[in-house]
């Protein structure tokens, strides 16, 4: 849901003045609750009691359907919000709420960012990456990331208040200065999109560059499945973020035409540029499923742990079956010379 600033500073208007825009976000935060919360529990469930093995890749997925079911978990409460176009929550929740929906932003898309880097340091450098990303290791970095977004997701409690608008409640955020707009949204653009995509598209540049030198042209599955949730991510996150840019832009502008429609602009895409941010929590789970459509019939309900598994150690297996290979290759040769001469 928005970090954003629900009101236009230039009048009283809000996004809960418009009915037709509430009621479509309404229906899509619905709609992605009740795909998004019990697909997400169903990945919990299968790694945690179904999964033979947790691999690296496997404990970077519990942690990102984590997220992302957590994010799920809160969205009744802004389709109440929505609906009734009241703030009745109180002032506490206000500020619990947005600041657990800006942290599980930050943590998704940093989790996104580590599979990534993980992939990439899985083909460059395979043996290595097997010896030395054991599982506590990978663990403290989990830890370590946690942290970092809960600390970085502060600012949304600080700028989070109830205030009565015309005859409603409203939970918004409220800042004195312009210059605290600009602030906020700059650190979740950076923190959220920019730093977390650029290391994203390094890496996936290394892994292009590594997989055209090899015989392997092919990409292995998981490689697939995790460029799929990147994308993904960034289509439904992308909307959000041109909308605090266009917020930010108007902070910029002294009074005038240009501020005056950058504002209506904003305000009027908010709660629609919001809930599509949702949905990127709820769309993993359907593109494991369609990973995992050929262990359905073979494994019944723990089909997607099986597919977990098989992305975890698919990259470190194929590179060993190579090197085996290579290895009976050259020995076939040595034997063929020996024979011949």
């Amino acid at each position: 849901m928005s970090q954003g600033n629900v009101t236009v500073s230039a009048g009283n208007e809000s996004i809960l003045d418009g009915p037709a825009v509430t009621s479509i976000a309404a229906l899509i935060l619905s709609c992605v609750f009740l795909l998004g919360f019990p697909g997400n529990l169903f990945i919990i469930w299968s790694i945690l009691a179904r999964a033979r093995k947790q691999s690296i890749t496997t404990l970077l997925i519990l942690n990102l359907a984590i997220a992302d079911g957590s994010l799920m978990a809160l969205t009744p409460f802004f389709i109440v919000y929505l609906v009734l176009k009241k703030w009745v929550f109180g002032k506490v929740m206000c500020k619990i709420l947005f600041y657990l929906c800006l942290l599980n932003m930050y943590a998704s898309i940093h989790l996104i960012m580590l599979m990534s880097v993980y992939r990439m340091l899985a083909v460059l450098w395979p043996q290595l990456t097997h010896r030395y990303t054991g599982r506590k290791t990978v663990l403290r970095i989990l830890l370590v990331v946690w942290v970092l977004v809960m600390i970085a997701s502060i600012p949304a409690m600080i700028f989070r208040k109830v205030k009565k608008k015309g005859n409603t409640l409203v939970c918004n955020s409220f800042h004195d200065e312009d210059s605290q707009v600009v602030a906020q949204y700059m650190l979740e653009l950076l923190l959220g999109f920019l730093i977390p995509y650029g290391v994203i598209v390094f890496s996936y540049i290394c892994i292009l560059k590594r997989i055209r030198k090899t015989r392997f042209g092919r990409r292995v599955r998981s490689e697939k499945l995790i460029l799929a949730i990147v994308l993904t991510f960034c289509l439904f996150w992308l909307p959000y973020h041109i909308i605090n840019m266009v917020q930010v832009t108007s902070a910029l502008y002294s009074e005038g035409p240009a501020k005056e429609l950058l504002n209506k602009i904003w305000y009027k895409s908010r709660a629609v540029t919001s809930s599509i941010a949702f949905m990127s929590s709820c769309a993993n789970p359907v593109l494991y499923f369609f990973a995992g459509k050929s262990y359905i019939r073979r494994e019944g309900l723990a089909f997607m742990a099986r597919l977990f598994e098989g992305t975890g150690l698919d990259l470190v297996n194929r590179k060993s079956r190579q090197n085996s290979q290579n290895s009976r290759d050259k020995e076939k040769d040595k034997d063929a010379v020996t024979l011949n001469g």
